[in-house]
């Protein structure tokens, strides 16, 4: 009887060890997955950005400091290559090779893609925008407003537009409408347009091949904002500025994704993206009035430079030339089914709206220079 009691009492604590071990190895199974998680690293989000601006423009600086919030923000998980200056897609080329996935992020200008965004087109007519801030926050409006089919084929992270372009001529001043025949200016887009309904012939080309147009004389200026005096260094050959701001058209910018590149990301990441891309507005709004302002002043440091101010009778007279452009835009987007009417009453009470609340040029010149220059 012993004997046998000894041996049920084994065979327990025999019973017993195996549970034990049974029940540690599924409790192991159980957390192999959870510590897998925890001890391999997150893959790296690697991407692409190609911006038409070089490097050292404020806007280009911005579009650096993008890469690095969103890898911030993501604590390292998405790192962004970084193409300034046209040097992965050249800037007409900016957003097809985002829609082709030649790059996964994109900035350029709508206007050199012209019949690509019929309806964003409206944007760049002249609003009698006053600067670059009251334009980026018109854009950004109406793109939200009416999510134009044309930003299917990519994920749109935001927009901004520079402030009202000006003339530049580098021998002859421009100082009435009759002052523009026999001329050729440089414009892109509405531009064209623009300066053909003011007299001028109109010649293609993008800011990045505006300094070489201009100083072997294959132009004899250029409609285009005023921060590229300094920006891209036009002022080393432009001689005169005639202000004509009451046209008030500018130039919208994109900054796009890749839209099989968005998919992909995990919804925490996109946030990040999205809410980045929120900040940055104003960032590139302030920037433009920045421009705007030190621009000027940067090319009046030039020897020989003059600054040409219409009279209002002057200024009028530009103005009532442009109007026909705005009437025959919504005629014909209105005929192919476009709510073009609807669209001009949306970015008159926008540009009415934001231009209350605009920033000095005062504020916006000190927030650069301490924010992007110290």
């Amino acid at each position: 009887m012993i004997k046998r009691r000894e041996a049920l009492n084994f065979m327990g604590v025999k019973s017993l060890k195996k549970g034990v071990v049974f029940i540690v190895l599924a409790l192991a199974l159980v957390a192999l997955p959870l510590l897998s998680s925890c001890s391999t690293p997150t893959e790296t989000i690697e991407l692409t950005y190609s911006n038409f601006f070089p490097p050292t423009h404020l806007h280009s600086i911005l579009a650096k400091q993008f890469c690095e919030e969103v890898n911030k923000r993501s604590n390292g998980r998405v790192e962004i290559s970084y193409y300034p200056g046209g040097t992965l897609t050249p800037a007409p080329q900016v957003y097809g090779g985002v829609v082709e996935g030649i790059s996964d992020m994109g900035m350029s200008v709508l206007a050199y893609s012209m019949g690509r965004f019929p309806a964003t087109e409206l944007v760049d007519m002249p609003h009698a925008y006053p600067n670059g801030w009251v334009a980026t926050m018109v854009a950004n409006d109406f793109y939200k407003e009416f999510k134009p089919k044309e930003f299917d084929d990519v994920h749109v992270l935001y927009f901004h537009a520079h402030g009202p372009g000006v003339l530049f001529t580098t021998d002859k001043p421009v100082r009435k409408l009759e002052d523009l025949k026999g001329l050729t200016i440089r414009a892109t887009g509405i531009g064209a347009k623009i300066i053909e309904a003011l007299g001028a012939e109109g010649y293609g080309g993008s800011q990045g091949e505006a300094y070489e147009l201009m100083s072997k004389g294959t132009v004899d200026g250029s409609l285009t904002p005023r921060e590229v005096l300094k920006g891209w260094k036009q002022a080393e050959v432009v001689k005169y500025v005639t202000n004509c701001c009451d046209v008030g058209y500018t130039a919208n910018m994109f900054v796009v994704m890749n839209k099989d590149t968005w998919d992909s990301l995990p919804s925490d990441v996109q946030k990040v993206f999205n809410e980045v891309s929120e900040e940055w507005v104003e960032k590139h709004a302030r920037v433009w009035t920045y421009y705007d302002k030190v621009a000027i002043d940067y090319f009046l440091t030039f020897e020989g430079r003059e600054l040409i101010e219409l009279s209002p009778q002057e200024m009028a007279r530009w103005v009532e030339a442009t109007q026909p452009l705005l009437e025959e835009y919504i005629s014909e987007k209105t005929a192919v089914g476009l709510p073009a009417t609807d669209y001009e009453e949306y970015l008159i009470k926008q540009t009415e709206y934001w231009a209350e609340k605009t920033p000095t040029e005062e504020f916006c010149v000190d927030w650069v220079e301490q924010e992007l220059l110290s």
